[in-house]
């Protein structure tokens, strides 16, 4: 067996965690109710962090809890019972940012600490500084190369762990206060607006005295971070942990960007090789979810403007969630969660932990007891739908929005639609 890095998969809600652990996350971070930077996310209470620990554990997961926000006094003096508790539960590790928070978190406990992203470390003395100050791991900010990363893994005892996957920042995380103008959100205290994504007027003055151009622009929104043809170079590097983003993000979007990096880590893991078709179809996958163009940021060379996302706010996506599969039942039917409306007849798509992807036909949708039969499901209700061969419990069920491709069941195998959809 080869030795990999560590995969570290956002956790927004214990359905999330549960769902990104099936699809191969050897760790999670998440969020409790406070002293976090995602307050607008799902977070934990302290029964489902709980839960979600003891989920993880038996499962060989481990657990890092983030703890990143800027805190004042006032917050401060109610963080020792909370970091007692995670102490408690056992927590793996606790994500922070804040001098005070890290003085505090060392006086009451020795639960391993990881500098946030928020702190910008970006070079080697930084690095030891908080090393020095009791720090195990940074996470280095989006602006570090991958050559800043290896020269902070070979002057420091440090581990590091680097942005593989997601949304990325337009300025020095943890020192961005636009939100807080604009809305009067502080972004350093959890409540960022995302002010960057918004489309602003420019005004642009000509330097040849001519009259001067209004144009409209997402000018300071970045396009979105794909590290999964860069993987090689990660492990080459020694990288500890490989973090995706994405902690308010769905179903779809955790499950599909999990799967896709664990796949070609687990392949790595048994043969020592990185299987070129393999990451080009994993990288297929990755487009299928939300998301703005994909660029590799600053991990080779400085982000530069071809980095900015300029097309437009919304996200690129060709399938939605649709459902969570609850229950199977072998040879006779699946239970789902329904997420998004879909019709019976409608070819809806399982996304497996392993393997390619499978399509079915929806030829019935009947209540939990079997006592009615749908034409159309209702979010948030649960139903029985057919028997899919090799589906298992936390898999999710996606369908196909491009508005060019039918909708309707096809004559096609499903073999056929599984992997060349």
């Amino acid at each position: 067996m080869h030795r990999v890095p560590e995969l570290l998969a956002p956790a927004g809600g214990l359905e999330k965690l549960k769902l990104v652990v099936s699809y191969g996350a050897s760790a999670v971070y998440l969020g409790g109710q406070n002293f976090g930077l995602r307050t607008a996310a799902e977070n934990f209470t302290d029964s489902e962090l709980k839960e979600g620990v003891s989920f993880a554990h038996r499962k060989g997961v481990k657990v890092f809890v983030v703890l990143n926000a800027f805190l004042h006094d006032i917050d401060l003096k109610k963080l020792p019972s909370y970091i007692s508790f995670l102490n408690k539960i056992k927590v793996d590790g606790v994500i922070a940012s804040d001098l005070g928070v890290i003085e505090t978190i060392k006086e009451h406990s020795k639960i391993p600490i990881h500098l946030s992203t928020q702190a910008s470390c970006l070079n080697v003395q930084s690095a030891k500084r908080w090393e020095k100050m009791g720090v195990k791991r940074v996470i280095l900010g989006r602006e570090a190369s991958l050559d800043d990363a290896l020269e902070i893994k070979n002057k420091t005892n440090l581990e590091v762990e680097m942005f593989i996957h997601g949304a990325m920042c337009m300025a020095y995380s943890g020192n961005c206060v636009i939100s807080n103008y604009t809305s009067g959100r502080d972004s350093n205290r959890g409540g960022c607006a995302h002010s960057c994504r918004f489309n602003y007027d420019l005004n642009l003055k000509s330097n040849q005295g001519l009259s001067d151009e209004k144009i409209k622009s997402y000018f300071m929104s970045s396009k979105d971070l794909a590290g999964i043809k860069l993987i090689k170079k990660f492990l080459d590097y020694g990288i500890d942990s490989l973090k995706i983003e994405g902690r308010m993000k769905g179903h779809l979007y955790a499950a599909t960007v999990t799967k896709a990096y664990a796949s070609v880590l687990k392949t790595y893991q048994k043969t020592g090789e990185f299987e070129s078709e393999e990451i080009l179809l994993m990288a297929r996958e990755l487009e299928n979810v939300g998301h703005r163009n994909y660029t590799d940021g600053s991990l080779l060379a400085p982000a530069g403007g071809d980095s900015i996302y300029e097309d437009r706010k919304q996200e690129i996506a060709d399938y939605v969630t649709v459902g969570l599969v609850v229950d199977v039942v072998p040879n006779s039917y699946i239970v789902a969660e329904v997420k998004k409306a879909f019709y019976k007849n409608n070819t809806l798509e399982i996304i497996p932990f392993k393997n390619c992807v499978k399509s079915f036909c929806v030829s019935k949708i009947l209540n939990i007891d079997e006592s009615s039969e749908y034409e159309k499901t209702r979010p948030g209700s649960i139903v029985k739908l057919p028997w899919v061969s090799g589906v298992e419990k936390f898999n999710v069920i996606r369908r196909k929005v491009k508005k060019e491709i039918s909708l309707n069941c096809s004559s096609k195998t499903e073999e056929e639609l599984s992997c060349n959809s």
